[in-house]
């Protein structure tokens, strides 16, 4: 099993959390994580709670190919699955900062990460006892939160 990718650094408190082999696009994931990342919390539970329910677009950047434009954000996508799994992460390391006596309130997401899992195989069933291969692919998502730092 892997670690994290994100290495401590002196002087700062963080909450982390991962998700292993999530069943979720990696390429969508990749665009979620790149549209919550740096915001404060409350702010990207609204960001993943919208396009849960379909209010926002997710903007694709990188991965945009042949993707619908949408108000206000350009090519992006309503990533429901991803967002559901995503929310259920940073939640999961609310709670860690929470646990771990960190100021909820001031909590920004610092990393926000994803690597390939294990593609998991199957086969699909054909017509005259044939089969066909299907494969699901995994994601592993790594979220880690900071206090946000005072204005001096």
């Amino acid at each position: 099993m892997r670690g994290y990718t994100y290495q401590d650094e002196r002087g700062v408190s963080v909450a982390r959390a991962r998700g292993v082999e999530l069943p979720i696009s990696p390429k969508k994931a990749y665009e979620v994580l790149n549209a919550i990342r740096g915001l404060p919390v409350e702010r990207a539970r609204s960001v993943l709670e919208e396009a849960i329910a379909e209010r926002r677009a997710i903007p694709f950047r990188r991965y945009n190919q042949e993707t619908a434009h949408h108000t206000g954000t350009g090519p992006g996508r309503y990533a429901t699955k991803v967002a559901r799994n995503i929310l259920k992460v940073l939640d999961n390391a609310r709670e860690n900062a929470e646990y771990d006596g960190l100021d909820t309130d001031r909590l920004i997401v610092k990393v926000a990460a994803s690597a390939r899992g294990q593609i998991r195989r199957g086969s699909m069933p054909r017509a005259h006892g044939r089969a066909t291969q299907w494969n699901e692919q995994t994601t592993n998502i790594e979220i880690v939160l900071a206090e946000r730092k005072e204005a001096e």
